[in-house]
């Protein structure tokens, strides 16, 4: 347990990142004081769980307006009646999950998204647990000279190839679970380190899921350099394991974190809801 804190029990689950937070009903009142001790622990251990709350879609909605302005996904199925609110849905007969590669939510808009807010509708007995790994940690542990030349450098991000038209036409079983195709035309260009708007720490700031290349960069020269910070990410030290429970809530900073969800769970059903917060923007403007 945290000791700084006053109004919740912050209790951390790896020496990278993440705290389970205690003491604190999502689905009532949260006072000014212990709403700015939960953001302090957010900022701090850039991914938050909570357990055991029951919330109706219009609690999780008004818990996400908290923290800013809701993004309406463009892709994934919707729960019916709540546009604000995305399913992330796998039936015992689906061999695919969403979301099982590393990647960040959203680094394909041109302004991403803040955070995620992912809660446990329904999870099977045995796995489908998330990882989280920390961008703060996998920049701060990269040498001094790796780090002035990433400063320089700017990457593009897309949608396409992971929404678009290719992919809905493979014929795979994310049909009825993701849709849109149309809109997935989006191109964002990022720095390849950003510096958190609110934290004012570095992190590293691309993905395997979204990022395609080093701005002016080729392909054949851009991927070496991706590989190895992507391999660098991926180190054991830099991530956490949660293991979901129903009533399970992750909050986590998408401008500072990757996640990965495990499919382990082949014959089960798993049903999260997820609401994403708006972001601000990077301060790379430059057209494609």
């Amino acid at each position: 347990m945290d000791a700084d804190y006053q109004t919740i029990e912050v209790r951390p689950v790896s020496g990278a990142l993440g705290a389970e937070v205690h003491g604190l009903d999502i689905a009532g009142e949260i006072g000014a004081a212990q709403f700015a001790e939960l953001r302090r622990a957010y900022d701090e251990f850039g991914v938050i769980f909570f357990r055991d709350q029951t919330l109706t879609p219009e609690q999780h909605i008004a818990f996400a307006r908290r923290w800013g302005e809701i993004n309406v996904n463009r892709f994934f199925q919707p729960v019916e009646g709540y546009p604000m609110i995305a399913e992330v849905r796998k039936e015992p007969e689906h061999k695919e999950n969403i979301g099982g590669g590393w990647h960040t939510d959203h680094s394909y808009d041109a302004v991403p998204a803040m955070g995620s807010i992912l809660y446990a509708r329904e999870v099977p007995e045995v796995g489908g647990d998330t990882l989280f790994a920390s961008m703060v940690r996998a920049y701060e542990t990269l040498s001094e000279g790796l780090k002035q030349s990433l400063e320089s450098l700017a990457a593009w991000h897309s949608s396409r190839h992971v929404f678009g038209r290719d992919r809905d036409e493979a014929g795979d079983d994310y049909q009825g679970r993701i849709g849109n195709p149309e809109l997935a035309t989006q191109d964002a260009l990022h720095p390849v380190v950003l510096t958190h708007p609110r934290t004012g720490r570095k992190a590293l700031y691309v993905n395997p899921g979204f990022t395609l290349g080093i701005d002016g960069w080729t392909p054949a020269e851009s991927r070496p350099l991706l590989d190895y910070l992507y391999r660098h990410a991926q180190r054991p030290e830099f991530a956490c394991r949660f293991r979901w429970r129903k009533g399970s809530i992750a909050f986590w900073d998408n401008l500072s974190t990757w996640h990965l969800a495990l499919n382990d769970y082949p014959g089960a059903r798993r049903l999260m809801h997820r609401i994403t917060i708006e972001g601000t923007p990077l301060y790379c403007t430059k057209d494609r």
